[in-house]
């Protein structure tokens, strides 16, 4: 990918672990100085010790987004370590199983409260530093494809991912003028190790699940970290161009399509 995020200060939210964590490799291949946080301090700082000693600068940032002034902290930090927050990814999420029948209050307060709360609240953070500044910024949050309508057992989820598309239009729209472009990248079914724990946990599959459900995909394999991570340098960078208020389905099931 370049130098396409040179001097680029990025801050990814989830960014210790599956999509997150490629992202922030990703940016920091792109020339960009990365924080990124998470909740578990023992990885984040063990993938901070890796990242600095491949020669990079990244910071991790202890938050659960879940709590919106950790949220907003997050950004704060950001600021504090490097002066200023230019691009964010919002990559953070829960994929806990529930069904309309079945999702208690406290589930269905969950999925709100990381997929969506959390990343409406370090968004609002971010675009206060860049409005401080009169300086353009770029903001991709991760989405499903599940949120243009899912399968049952997800009921909370899609509820919540539904709500993250339709506040990256809302903000996008707000702040065209300010040159702040927010875009969301509704990714399909992926292989990370956060999926890895899902299906054994709700689904029993077995060790080879993934090879197995590769064999089923049109593609031939599931949707991969490293793959994504690329296309949200690229939505970060001024390479992208003006798109904004986008959201992009990134699967290879097509949506709506039938046989």
């Amino acid at each position: 990918m370049g130098t396409l995020l040179d001097d680029t200060v990025v801050l990814v939210s989830g960014g210790t672990s599956g999509v997150g964590a490629a992202v922030v490799r990703a940016s920091l291949a792109s020339g960009a100085r990365v924080a990124f946080s998470g909740r578990r301090d023992e990885v984040g700082t063990s993938y901070e010790r890796e990242l600095r000693a491949d020669g990079h600068d990244a910071t991790f940032v202890r938050a659960d987004i879940a709590d919106p002034i950790e949220a907003i902290a997050s950004v704060e930090r950001t600021v504090e370590h490097y002066g200023r927050v230019d691009a964010v990814c919002n990559a953070a999420g829960l994929t806990s199983r529930g069904s309309l029948l079945d999702t208690t209050p406290e589930l269905f307060d969950q999925h709100m409260a990381v997929n969506l709360r959390g990343p409406f609240f370090v968004m609002q953070a971010a675009v206060r530093d860049m409005l401080s500044r009169s300086a353009p910024g770029t903001i991709v949050n991760i989405g499903s494809v599940s949120g243009r309508g899912g399968q049952s057992y997800l009921a909370p989820y899609v509820a919540a991912k539904a709500g993250l598309s339709g506040l990256t239009k809302n903000a996008a729209h707000a702040h065209r003028f300010d040159r702040i472009r927010i875009n969301a990248l509704d990714i399909g079914w992926t292989e990370t190790e956060g999926e890895a724990v899902t299906q054994r946990t709700f689904h029993d599959a077995p060790d080879d699940w993934a090879a197995d459900a590769a064999a089923r995909m049109p593609m031939g394999k599931l949707g991969q970290p490293d793959e994504i991570a690329d296309m949200v340098v690229f939505l970060l960078s001024p390479r992208s161009g003006v798109v904004t208020g986008s959201v992009i389905e990134w699967d290879q099931q097509v949506v709506g399509g039938q046989d």
